[in-house]
């Protein structure tokens, strides 16, 4: 084993684990792109080798991806529907509902990052405005948001790496997958119902936020125009990628939105942390040691190809690491996983990203703009409805993979 490799692949991921660097204000992309430098300036990875190691088409249909999601996010659909949602009648209990319904329905096909980035300073401000505590909905937001996402290939980038690794089907993926993420999005809404039950039996004051102007209709229309096309392409041999490139192309062409803030849209931090753990984890699997664990665990009849594996592991590498850096990793050691298992993997490392605040991307950009529409989401406030319905989704999970033979206890 190359010891130096090691040293800065355990400290990559023990970086990820504690979201930054003790003293300084370095992140999980800034961490990963250290470890991508060291590497390359001690001579243990190459140029060529680095670039190698990147998995382009995975990158290339997550830029696609994100331009998509971006034309709805200009064309003013995410506001609108988060002021809609806030300025509705009847109780607090309707308002989470509302909420939770159209944050997992939004989720399925468009980036849930990129939805709970738009939607939580809207829905934080408008709650605040009918005098009801916002946390609960905020909370719901974050939890339907991963729900729905876990349902397709393309609602958050873990399940977009499994579809491309695994050469997935959409709609095998959806039936597999569809029906925990559909109960799930009822699991979030109970429980957050009942752990804020205090906070929600307030009835909404009567005055309403002023409307927002409605979304755009053309812009809207051709967003929608470019899902649709795209699940289309899917269907076709074309590779899915190129095919998601052809949809983002077609939504560049505009005349009123401007191809420079379409793609500064992007989430490109996100892109350069999978371009960097892409190298490091490739790094890592070429000392040996990853292949060795892999035997020996198979010998032992610990794989996660079984959910009394996978699910525990999930639940646990989610929330310290994170799950797509999780994700990353076990599809980097694990060589030839069975479909099943992949499955497995997405649905149940995007459910466990609800446990706690830190186990999902989308938790930490809810309370990261909550906090700057001055309200503060903790660690407690989230772990008090995200454990329970963690548990519950995840059980729910387990028992649909057993039941449709994907994968064994």
């Amino acid at each position: 084993m190359d010891l130096l490799v090691g040293i800065v692949f355990f400290a990559t991921y023990a970086g990820m684990a504690l979201g930054r660097v003790p003293g300084l204000k370095l992140d999980r992309t800034g961490i990963a792109l250290l470890a991508l430098v060291a590497l390359l300036a001690t001579g243990r990875v190459s140029e060529a080798e680095a670039g190698a190691a990147i998995d382009m088409p995975t990158l290339l249909l997550l830029f696609a991806l994100m331009i998509v999601s971006a034309q709805f996010q200009a064309a003013g659909l995410y506001d609108w529907v988060a002021a809609r949602i806030t300025a509705a009648g009847g109780s607090a209990d309707r308002l989470l509902l509302l909420t939770v319904v159209v944050a997992g329905g939004l989720s399925t096909v468009l980036a849930n990052d990129i939805v709970v980035f738009a939607m939580t300073p809207i829905v934080a401000a408008g709650i605040m405005a009918r005098g009801l505590d916002p946390r609960p909905f905020l909370l719901g937001l974050a939890g339907a948001a991963n729900a729905g996402s876990a349902m397709t290939i393309i609602g958050n980038p873990q399940n977009i790496l499994i579809g491309q690794v695994g050469s997935l089907d959409f709609w095998r993926f959806l039936l597999a997958c569809g029906v925990p993420g559909v109960v799930s999005l009822a699991i979030v809404y109970w429980t957050v119902r009942l752990s804020w039950r205090d906070a929600l039996s307030r009835p909404p004051a009567q005055r309403r936020p002023a409307p927002l102007p409605p979304p755009r209709v053309w812009q809207t229309a051709k967003g929608v125009i470019a899902v649709a096309a795209l699940l289309a392409l899917f269907a076709t041999p074309l590779p899915r990628e190129v095919g998601a490139l052809v949809i983002a192309s077609f939504i560049l062409l505009s005349r009123r939105l401007g191809s420079r803030s379409m793609i500064g849209a992007v989430d490109w931090h996100l892109l350069l942390l999978f371009a960097c753990l892409f190298v490091v984890t490739q790094a890592f699997a070429a000392t040996g040691i990853a292949a060795d664990a892999i035997h020996r665990l198979a010998a032992l009849g610990l794989l996660p190809d079984r959910i009394s594996v996978m699910a525990p592991l999930m639940l646990a590498a989610s929330n310290t690491i994170g799950n797509v850096p999780a994700t990353m990793l076990i599809l980097s050691v694990w060589p030839n996983p069975p479909e099943g298992a992949l499955y497995g993997l997405a649905v149940l490392s995007t459910l466990a990203g609800n446990f706690l605040l830190v186990g999902s991307m989308a938790n930490i950009i809810v309370a990261e703009r909550a906090a700057a529409a001055g309200v503060r989401l903790g660690f407690a406030d989230f772990a008090r409805a995200g454990m329970p319905m963690t548990l519950a989704s995840l059980a729910v999970a387990a028992l649909w993979l057993r039941l449709g033979g994907w994968m064994g206890w």
